[in-house]
């Protein structure tokens, strides 16, 4: 791949995800939330997204409000301050306005549901609101200051969720299957992991470092999948998640390190191939590895601080610039393990092995750039497209393709005794290290 085309996919990609990461604003790891409003004098905050029924609330408790005005500003009309409902073809709508018209005030629109305005409040300046929703639909919660002149403080408590009977359903619709389709896949890969385990067992004496890493990775996996379905179970039925969030982030984290890592070491040919690891092979270990650290940090500020963050759109960015890299990353090792084994048989007499191992590796190379290319624009685009009622349908999908990739990974670097990429012996070792020196000035 040349480089300028690499570049050019690059920018697309970058380009489709600031699109889907807008237009698509991530559920929050919990339905009830607080949130601390300090001198902002944005015009219109973002709070919460929920997918409503028709037997949907929304409760919003404000309190210590508190207003500034920065410059000469004329007097205040609370009646110009409020919170309201908004579906994302009345965002659209809403800001096509705001580009049209100078001084627009969101409240003028039709396309908005207003819940209260300041004017309504009483003389405290606290107020606790509770609305039905009588037109089913995927709402944003925003609040809005059309008074730019005036920075507001406030303390906000949300609760959102919807009437199954008498119990409260605290997730939105479209997701309240998520619970149970995340516990099903962690038997699935509970399973997996058992029989990974007995072919391991069974055939040990062909059993490699990098087999134990991968079953490290299903166990991984495993955990984070149980954890994420107590979260969403605790979320759904009491609005947070009693710190099922810390143990979903913890596996998380882990599984996302050691994911990235696995596949960059078997792109590298380590554990099979070689027993080590060249410098620039490290080096890309050493990029991957503190960036995923990072992404992590950055996913859990986005799930836990909320849209209403004055950073929060910038931690997005960040997020995704840094998905990005890795991404791109991963895939240098396995290109350079390509070019090597095409340049090995050619010079060591071995072309027949050499070239079952470099189909390998090119059925490696696009089923990982598959993986990717799915997992970061497919399911953002099945979310964009899909009614907010099935949303599980993209939670679903994302999970059945990571589960497809791991069985393919698996089943064709499993330790079997003649399997083609594991045979390894020292007089094909050196033609390996000497054609790797040879193209270590290598630039894709």
């Amino acid at each position: 791949m040349g480089f300028f085309k690499f570049l050019a996919v690059v920018c697309v990609y970058l380009q489709v995800m600031s699109v889907f990461w807008i237009t698509n604003i991530p559920t929050c790891s919990a339905e009830i939330r607080d949130s601390k409003i300090d001198s902002d004098s944005r015009p219109m905050i973002l709070f919460e997204k929920f997918g409503f029924t028709h037997r949907g609330h929304v409760q919003i408790l404000v309190s210590d409000v508190f207003f500034k005005a920065t410059q000469a500003a004329p007097d205040l009309d609370p009646s110009q301050m409020g919170f309201f409902l908004l579906t994302d073809e009345g965002l659209v709508q809403v800001l096509v306005e705001l580009e049209q018209e100078t001084h627009y005030c969101v409240f003028s629109s039709h396309f908005i549901k207003p819940l209260f305005n300041f004017k309504q409040q009483d003389a405290s300046l606290n107020y606790n609101y509770s609305y039905p929703i009588t037109d089913p639909n995927e709402y944003s919660l925003f609040f809005a200051n059309c008074h730019h002149q005036y920075q507001v403080s406030m303390n906000v408590h949300t609760e959102m969720y919807n009437m199954e009977g008498d119990v409260k359903d605290f997730l939105p619709a479209g997701q309240t299957q998520l619970p149970k389709l995340y516990f099903c896949f962690f038997l699935l890969y509970l399973a997996f992991l058992g029989l990974w385990i007995y072919v391991c067992v069974k055939q040990r004496l062909t059993v490699h470092r990098i087999h134990v890493l991968m079953c490290a990775l299903l166990l991984l996996k495993a955990l984070n999948l149980v954890c994420e379905a107590e979260d969403k179970s605790y979320v759904k039925t009491y609005g947070t998640a009693h710190g099922w969030d810390i143990a979903f982030y913890i596996f998380g984290f882990f599984k996302g390190i050691m994911l990235f890592t696995l596949i960059v070491l078997i792109g590298t040919g380590w554990s099979f191939l070689k027993p080590y690891l060249q410098e620039r092979e490290k080096k890309v270990l050493m990029i991957v590895i503190p960036l995923q650290v990072f992404a992590n940090i950055a996913s859990i500020v986005i799930d836990e601080t909320g849209p209403s963050t004055k950073d929060w759109f910038t931690w997005q960015q960040a997020f995704l610039l840094i998905d990005i890299i890795c991404c791109c990353a991963i895939i240098f090792p396995i290109v350079w393990s390509i070019k090597t084994l095409r340049e090995t048989s050619k010079t060591d007499g071995k072309a027949a092995r050499n070239l079952a191992k470099l189909t390998l590796f090119r059925q490696f190379y696009i089923v990982v750039v598959s993986y990717l290319y799915f997992t970061r624009i497919v399911v953002y685009a099945l979310t964009t497209v899909t009614a907010y009622k099935y949303k599980w349908v993209s939670n679903c999908a994302e999970e059945a393709v990571s589960l497809a990739f791991y069985i393919f990974i698996f089943y064709k670097f499993q330790p079997v005794d003649k399997n083609p990429y594991f045979v390894i012996d020292d007089e094909e070792e050196e033609a390996v290290a000497l054609a790797t020196l040879r193209d270590e000035d290598f630039d894709i």
